[in-house]
């Protein structure tokens, strides 16, 4: 099986990378481009009791799940809340296929755990946004962050500080982080409609900056909260743009390359083994606002990351509710289990294929 780090092996200029709004501009037209659609196949049945919990725990913003090697499901969450600040409880929740719990670890390393992802040494990487969305904001004590840990959880590296910044050695509310084959890793920024930086910034393995890209706008290689990042077979790096509705797909230096509507508003996205593409939107209402369309409904649409087309679509179970909001991040197991992260409801949804009669 092939996570979000896999990719084709590419070769980048020495340097650092060019980052001018003309070399951001596409090459080509994308017919691929379309409106997302409602209408399509649901061939899954989804659960909301799987995975063992602790002892006298519950769900709480579940933000990330990611599978690893060997049937594993790393599930992030807010410490049983919406908030890690002055809990005593886990983030980071290690199950294997069956659900069973194997190890819990993170206490005391997060206020607001957000996005994840496992490199190819099955190495796991959380982003923290700080505190961003609290009160704590205005006590200096409120820098995003992003820690990697081994397969027990040891911490391995924290690249971050306890501030807010727009230098390549401060994080302003990391979203998400993946890493390629050769180890180096992409970040992108801002999360909240105030974001300062709206980029993505790409560090080698040891975590030294080696380019970045994006300012806040609309046009190519522009971001307006820039939620999720996977890469594809090829090695194209893709972007869930989310307050601009749309996936922006660039190469490995930063070249905008296509972007995409039909998928919805995304929040989180998962390329699996075979390109197949599952993009969450958690955000799409029957009331309009935020730059939503009220006539998209939020769910799972599934397709695929080299075509575009979609061809799924696992719609929220309260997709006409506009007080609640749907899973943020997708993950795939190695069985093609789709795994949703629900925020604003707090739970996990697992989804499984339906058989074939």
């Amino acid at each position: 099986m092939m996570h979000r780090w896999e990719e084709a092996t590419l070769r980048l200029g020495s340097g650092l990378l060019a980052f001018a709004a003309t070399m951001l501009l596409p090459a080509v037209a994308v017919a691929r481009d379309a409106a997302p659609r409602n209408d399509l196949p649901q061939p899954y049945e989804t659960t909301r009791d799987w995975g063992t919990l602790p002892a006298g725990m519950k769900w709480a913003a579940v933000t990330a799940v990611e599978s690893a090697p060997g049937g594993v499901i790393y599930v992030i969450h807010r410490c049983f809340e919406n908030s890690c600040i002055d809990r005593p409880e886990p983030p980071i929740l290690k199950f294997d296929a069956q659900g069973r719990l194997l190890k819990a670890f993170g206490q005391g390393l997060f206020r607001f755990p957000h996005g994840a992802t496992v490199d190819p040494q099955g190495n796991l990487w959380v982003t923290d946004l700080g505190s961003v969305f609290l009160a704590e904001r205005g006590s200096g004590d409120n820098g995003g962050k992003i820690v990697k840990f081994d397969p027990d959880g040891k911490v391995l590296m924290t690249l971050g500080h306890d501030a807010l910044g727009s230098t390549t050695d401060f994080l302003d509310q990391p979203n998400d982080i993946v890493v390629t084959r050769k180890g180096d890793f992409f970040v992108s920024e801002s999360h909240s409609p105030g974001g300062k930086n709206n980029r993505v910034l790409k560090f080698s393995k040891d975590g030294k900056f080696i380019g970045q890209w994006g300012r806040k706008g609309s046009g190519p290689g522009e971001f307006s909260e820039p939620h999720s990042l996977a890469l594809d077979s090829r090695g194209r790096l893709f972007v869930a743009d989310r307050e601009n509705n749309r996936i922006q797909i660039f190469s490995q230096d930063g070249k905008f390359l296509a972007q995409w509507h039909q998928f919805g508003r995304p929040s989180g996205i998962y390329i699996d083994g075979k390109d197949r593409l599952y993009v969450a939107d958690s955000e799409s209402s029957p009331v309009e606002g935020r730059n939503q369309d009220a006539r998209i409904r939020r769910g799972i649409r599934i397709g695929s990351a080299r075509t575009g087309r979609v061809d799924a679509f696992i719609e929220d179970a309260e997709a006409a509710e506009p007080r609640h909001s749907g899973a943020e991040g997708v993950g795939v197991d190695d069985q093609g289990n789709v795994y949703g992260a629900v925020v604003g409801r707090r739970m996990l949804e697992r989804h499984v294929k339906r058989s074939k009669p």
